[in-house]
């Protein structure tokens, strides 16, 4: 079989089972008595496996079933989870990304985890001897493992007792198949057909007939006497795809007496009961209803599951970008026909054009959200990040995430991921003080990056805000001069928000020594230059003793918007419709000049007044000659300003086109559309009127 067509498909769902692990993980850390955590890190951990052993990258299979093993004796409360178990089970984790991203790049998943490996023995064997709760050992006391031990009758009693006296191995074997497996008795045989080669199986419960016709739930349990130690044969049945848990115990003749008697003794009690319901024939019936409810219960259970298959599919995101590309001709003809329609007064033409316009509306939708993903994507990846971080530097930090859900085009959220992360290590190194620092400042020990993302208009805003020590101008700039970024003279012309931009000077830092945290030699010039790359901006705002604030604005979509035509003399703009507060009329003299700035009342508050035609240099046309004239009140988060313009032209849907390479970053337009009759017409960027 060709496993590579799987192989996309492999990378997908390990990178989805990482992620979940890294999550559960964290939530465990909070809650490490909480079992059920357990149980689903664990199922994680197994279908990784299994995954993995599948496409055959051994390495990732068999790293995955070392963690397993730890994971079991937590599960079944015989490891309580302890700060060293937790950081050897992240740096697992931190592996198996390495392998999964190796495999992603073409190679064959192969790391050297030796080390890693080592730890996650020594805590499965009990070596390890860093905690307070020992291990319970594999080889550990029979008397407290064996709560369904098999009985034995006479014959195959003397059997076992007489092979331990005669110096060979007696192991008691309990397997438990997956819960998902749907060969159950295929994986069963599977494990008596690996013990037949190197032992013989004196008693089996179930029989070894049940087993083969699947009569039994999910376990089962035998006698084995062999040469091979416990723990290579129960290497051996976990190898078994599918095999969930196997407990292989070497026993004395002590303990296979003790055994024996309590499996006599579970027999005895089991057998008592029956005779009950015959003595009291009519109020048994209740109970005997009673009891048939639980086989019942877990069958219903079952179809559920199956019930509920997945309901969505993976697609390549090159296939999206050719749908949307076509989408995007298809609305440039779309709008050249409603023109035609309108030239033409035909009503059949126009009906129809208008039919087509409904249907292209809603396919419209349906396209721009299958390319919507939500930032949760990026963002969960960042508590374990900052989780590692405070405990490198000894610092209490607290990663409050908000609006998670919010959605970004997928071609602008594959980008963000770095950037944000270097603003995070940032925020945790130099903003963030350390703990004395904090109790001597008064502040709680406990420090607190907010991670937050909402619309606002046409695009997105990703806030990094720390409670640190915040930017002190004067240090900033005599760090500034001291490395030739600006004079004296220049340093003290400069605004706060100019001060603060100097941090994304080329090679700027304000650390005393590079650290492996955020220095590694790249600044923060990289991240602007990623996120301009974007079509987006990042702004620092600080208060000194209380914090920093960096703001990254993302376009929502570098696809299709809604927006206001609007006129200026002979040139047409575009305003996106979700940054427009309201339309109006404004009198010459209600423009009023403020400090140089040309402010107009609007709903009892003053707002800026800007003059598009002073900002573009339009030819004909310049709003200072006008008495009245049309403004468009926009908005960027809760700050607003009106953009005077000559004529309202209408609302259009439009297909935002890049300027490509030839008319890079222009201030205030962020590309360009076609209209349905030809012409060119640039799409304003309102943010960037609102500073």
């Amino acid at each position: 079989m060709d496993m590579n067509q799987y192989l996309s498909m492999f990378i997908d769902e390990s990178n989805d089972h990482l992620q979940s692990l890294n999550e559960n993980m964290l939530q465990l850390e909070g809650s490490p008595e909480d079992l059920g955590i357990v149980q689903v890190i664990f199922r994680s951990a197994h279908t990784l496996k299994g995954m993995a052993a599948t496409m055959g990258f051994e390495d990732l299979a068999s790293l995955t079933h070392k963690m397993e093993n730890v994971l079991d004796l937590v599960r079944n409360e015989k490891l309580k989870m302890q700060d060293f178990i937790f950081d050897t089970l992240f740096k697992s984790l931190d592996a198996l990304e390495t392998m999964v991203q190796d495999i992603t790049e073409g190679g064959e998943g192969k790391a050297d985890v030796s080390s890693i490996v080592a730890s996650l023995q020594a805590i499965e064997s009990g070596e390890w001897t860093g905690g307070t709760a020992p291990v319970a050992a594999v080889n550990q006391s029979p008397s407290t493992a064996t709560p369904s031990a098999v009985e034995l009758d006479e014959f195959q009693y003397s059997v076992l007792d007489q092979s331990i006296a005669e110096g060979h191995r007696v192991l008691y074997v309990e397997v438990l198949v997956s819960e998902q497996s749907q060969l159950k008795g295929v994986r069963a045989y599977m494990v008596f057909d690996l013990l037949e080669r190197s032992g013989e199986v004196v008693k089996s419960f179930p029989t070894v007939q049940d087993i083969e016709q699947e009569k039994f739930e999910r376990s089962f349990s035998l006698y084995y006497i062999t040469t091979k130690e416990a723990q290579e044969l129960e290497k051996g049945i976990m190898s078994i795809s599918e095999i969930e848990s196997a407990k292989v115990i070497q026993l004395d003749q002590e303990t296979l007496q003790q055994m024996t008697n309590q499996a006599a003794a579970t027999a005895e009690v089991e057998a008592a009961p029956v005779p009950a319901p015959v003595e009291a024939s009519s109020e048994p019936s209740s109970s005997s209803k009673e009891e048939p409810k639980k086989p019942v219960a877990t069958k219903t259970a079952a179809p559920k599951q199956a019930a509920t298959p997945s309901r969505t599919i993976r697609v390549d995101i090159e296939r999206l970008d050719v749908l949307m590309n076509l989408f995007s001709e298809l609305l440039i003809d779309r709008s050249r026909l409603e023109q035609l329609a309108s030239e033409t007064g035909n009503n059949d033409l126009s009906d129809t054009v208008a039919h087509l316009s409904r249907v292209s509306t809603d396919l419209q939708n349906i396209v721009l959200k299958l390319r919507m993903v939500p930032v949760d994507t990026v963002f969960n990846r960042f508590p374990r990040m900052i989780r590692d971080l405070a405990k490198t530097l000894d610092k209490k930090i607290d990663l409050v995430i908000t609006g998670a859900e919010t959605e970004l085009d997928r071609t602008v959220i594959d980008e963000i991921g770095d950037p944000l992360v270097h603003l995070l290590r940032n925020a945790v190194d130099h903003g963030v003080e350390s703990i004395a620092e904090r109790v001597a400042a008064g502040k709680p020990e406990l420090g607190t990056v907010n991670l937050r993302a909402f619309h606002s208009g046409n695009h997105v805003f990703i806030e990094i805000e720390d409670d640190g020590k915040g930017i002190y101008r004067d240090n900033l700039l005599r760090t500034a001069v001291k490395r030739g970024v600006v004079t004296e003279e220049q340093g003290a012309k400069m605004s706060d928000d100019e001060v603060n931009q100097l941090l994304f000077a080329p090679g700027f830092s304000t650390a005393d020594k590079i650290s492996d945290i955020s220095g590694r030699g790249v600044g923060l010039d990289v991240v602007k230059s990623k996120i301009t790359s974007l079509g987006g901006n990042v702004t620092i705002h600080s208060t000194p003793g209380k914090g920093t604030n960096f703001s990254v604005q993302l376009p929502l979509t570098l696809s299709i918007i809604a927006a206001m035509l609007v006129r200026l003399g002979s040139e047409k703009y575009a305003v996106p419709l979700s940054s427009i507060v309201e339309t109006a009329i404004v009198q010459r003299e209600q423009v009023r000049n403020i400090h140089g700035n040309k402010m107009i009342t609007f709903r009892e508050s003053l707002i800026p007044y800007l003059s598009l035609s002073e900002v573009f240099g339009v030819p004909d046309f310049n709003d200072a000659n006008e008495q009245e004239t049309e403004i468009v009140v926009i908005r960027k988060g809760e700050r607003l300003a009106a953009v005077a313009v000559e004529e309202f032209i209408g609302q259009s849907e439009i297909v935002l086109k890049s300027m490509g390479t030839y008319l890079p970053s222009i201030e205030g337009i962020s590309g360009a559309t076609i209209l349905g009759d030809g012409q060119v017409a640039l799409i304003l960027d309102p943010n960037a009127f609102i500073k």
